[in-house]
C-alpha cells in the first residue's frame, strides 16, 4: 500500500477507431485492460511524465494535446490515493512492444467499451468518447 497521494498520469492514443491499451500481466488488475500511465518522478513535468510512462509500457511516442481531466476518488487504485491527469494524446509511432506490466495493443473503441477494464478505466474510457463530442473536459464525480 501506498502512504499519502500519489500523482499519476493516464494517455489515451487513438488511431483509425484504435485505442492504445496495456492488458495488465500483474497485479493489480491482472488480465484487465488499462491506459498506459503510471507515476510521477519527483521533479518531472505531468507532460513528462505521460510520454515516459506510456513509452515504457508500450513502446509507443506520444504527445500530449488535451487534458481530458483529473480523477481523484478515493478507491480508484486499490494500492492507495492515486490522484490521475488523463491526457489525449498524438501518437508518433505505432508498432507496440510488450513491457514488465503487461502486453500493449491497439484496440478498437467499439470492442474496449465491451471489455472489462481495472481502476476507473472504464469511466474514463466513457468520458473520452463523450469528450470526442463535446472536448470538454471530466474529472472523477463529473456525469458525461
Amino acid at each position: 500500500m501506498i502512504f499519502g497521494t500519489r500523482v499519476a498520469t493516464d494517455c489515451i492514443a487513438e488511431k483509425n477507431g484504435k485505442i492504445l491499451v496495456v492488458k495488465r500481466t500483474i497485479p493489480p488488475f491482472f488480465g484487465k485492460y488499462c491506459f498506459p500511465g503510471g507515476h510521477l518522478k519527483y521533479g518531472e513535468s505531468v507532460e513528462e511524465c505521460v510520454v515516459r510512462e506510456t513509452y515504457e509500457e508500450t513502446g509507443i511516442k506520444v504527445i500530449p494535446k488535451e487534458i481530458l481531466g483529473v480523477y481523484s476518488k478515493k478507491g480508484r487504485d486499490p494500492r492507495g490515493h492515486v490522484v490521475s491527469i488523463v491526457f489525449v494524446c498524438k501518437p508518433v509511432n505505432f508498432k507496440t512492444k510488450n513491457s514488465f506490466e503487461g502486453r500493449a495493443c491497439w484496440l478498437d473503441l467499439k470492442k474496449l467499451r465491451k471489455e472489462e477494464m481495472g481502476f476507473d478505466h472504464k469511466k474514463i474510457l466513457k468520458d473520452y468518447i463523450n469528450w470526442k463530442k463535446k472536448k470538454q473536459t471530466f474529472w472523477s464525480d463529473k456525469n458525461g
